[in-house]
C-alpha cells in the first residue's frame, strides 16, 4: 500500500465546503483528517485567509502519480482556476501532494518537475506541518526531519502563532 500526505487549502468561496469536495473526491482512501486552521496567505498577501488541512491517504494501487492525479481532480471537483499571473494566488482549492511512502515504509524521492517529492516548500510552510501533527505527532518529512522540530526552530516559529485552529470547522472522511 502507498500512503500520501495531501494538503487542503481553500481561500475563495466556501472555503470549508471546497475542502470537503477534497475529503469526498479522495474518498475511500482517506486514513485520517487533521482539523482546520485558519491561516494568513502565504507567497502572494493580497488575498483572503486560508482555511487549510491535510490528510492521510492510503491505497495498494496508487503511485505517487496517482495522488497527483487525485489531487488535481479534487481541485477540479471544487472549480479550481490556475492563474498564471498569481501562482500563489486566491483559489477554490489547493490540493499538494506533500510526501509519498511506498509498499515498504521508504518515502518516495522524485526530482521531476511535475512532481517533487517531498514537497519543495512544505519545510517552509506552518500550515502544511502543524495539521500534519494533528495526525501524525511523530510524524518525520522526508529530508527534512521531525514536524515538531521544523517548527519550533528556524522562521516557522513565528509562523506558528499566526495559526488559528478552528475546531468549530470539522471535516469527516467516510468510512
Amino acid at each position: 500500500m502507498t500512503r500520501a500526505v495531501l494538503s487542503l487549502g481553500s481561500n475563495l468561496g466556501d472555503r470549508l465546503d471546497h475542502l470537503g469536495t477534497a475529503v469526498a473526491t479522495l474518498g475511500e482512501s482517506v486514513l485520517m483528517v487533521s482539523g482546520v486552521y485558519e491561516t494568513p496567505p502565504w507567497g502572494d498577501i493580497a488575498q483572503p485567509a486560508y482555511l487549510n488541512a491535510v490528510v492521510l491517504v492510503g491505497d495498494p494501487d496508487a503511485g505517487p502519480y496517482d495522488w497527483l492525479a487525485r489531487a488535481r481532480a479534487a481541485e477540479q471537483a471544487a472549480g479550481r482556476v490556475r492563474d498564471p499571473q498569481r501562482r500563489f494566488g486566491p483559489r477554490t482549492l489547493d490540493v499538494d501532494v506533500i510526501a509519498v511512502w511506498g509498499d515498504d515504509g521508504e518515502p518516495v524521492l522524485s526530482d521531476d518537475p511535475e512532481l517533487t517529492l517531498p514537497h519543495p516548500r512544505a519545510h517552509l510552510r506552518a500550515f502544511v506541518l502543524r495539521p500534519w501533527i494533528d495526525i501524525q505527532p511523530y510524524g518525520r518529512l522526508p529530508g527534512h526531519g521531525w514536524l515538531t522540530d521544523l517548527l519550533t526552530a528556524g522562521p516557522l516559529a513565528a509562523e506558528v502563532a499566526e495559526l488559528s485552529p478552528r475546531p468549530d470547522l470539522t471535516l469527516e472522511s467516510t468510512p
